[in-house]
């Protein structure tokens, strides 16, 4: 078969539930890059260099260790990534910082097909919860899940999810806490499938509803491994962007 016929053929842009009939298609997504650093005596010095630098950041002071902070990224283009955020890294203050590889997390947001709003789903509500100066707590975490999960009926591994997000829904709904969802297939040094990012007003919510999440069939049963965990509060966020239709 020729090349172009191929990828012609092959769609790979994200789709939500149709409205009215009509497809949602879209071919546009955030990339959210964490990366955390030790050292840091002073995490105010930090906060001119990246409102200076355009980019929408967070950043955040690390609960377990009190010289450490963490930059949350983000980013429409990957180029992004390696252009301008690691422009901003390489310089000072941020070359001075001990930087923890270990707790460096990125990944993309992605559609379910049920999306009722797919652009906000994937562009405007992973800013808002990111970014959201009420809620300054932050638990971010990446999540590996056994392959057999894969070979699960749909409706099957449709049942398994419904379970975690109604707990998640549960939370939100009466404002303890939001998430953001990434997908890191291939993106992860470690090869982990997500990043999850679980943001409130206070810390306890977000304990309690990892300690929650533990008890639902795929955690129990089909998670592989889960973390390292970062934990941290940010000293300051950017505005979030409107995203234009």
């Amino acid at each position: 078969m020729h090349p172009t016929t191929t990828a012609e053929a092959l769609d790979i842009r994200e789709r939500g539930k149709p409205i009215d009939g009509v497809p949602q298609v879209i071919d546009r997504r955030l990339y959210m890059q964490l990366h955390v650093f030790g050292n840091c005596s002073c995490p105010e010095t930090l906060i001119d260099p990246v409102q200076s630098s355009g980019l929408e950041c967070a950043l955040y002071s690390d609960l377990n260790d009190p010289c450490g902070i963490g930059m949350l990224t983000i980013a429409e283009s990957p180029d992004t990534l390696v252009e301008e955020a690691r422009s901003l890294l390489r310089d000072e203050p941020f070359a001075s910082l001990h930087r923890k590889p270990e707790l460096t997390m990125v990944g993309r947001t992605y559609s379910t097909g049920f999306e009722s709003d797919l652009e906000d789903m994937l562009l405007a509500k992973p800013r808002r919860n990111s970014l959201n100066p009420q809620w300054p707590w932050a638990v971010w975490y990446p999540l590996r899940r056994k392959p057999e999960f894969g070979l699960l009926s749909r409706e099957e591994t449709g049942k398994i999810l419904g379970e975690h997000a109604r707990i998640g829904r549960a939370y939100a709904r009466v404002g303890y806490a939001n998430d953001i969802r990434l997908a890191c297939y291939g993106l992860d040094q470690n090869d982990n499938d997500f990043v999850i990012g679980l943001v409130s007003a206070d810390l306890y919510p977000l304990s309690r509803i990892v300690q929650e999440m533990r008890k639902t069939r795929q955690t129990a049963k089909y998670i592989q491994s889960l973390g390292p965990f970062f934990v941290g509060k940010a000293f300051w966020q950017s505005p979030s962007r409107k995203q234009k239709r």
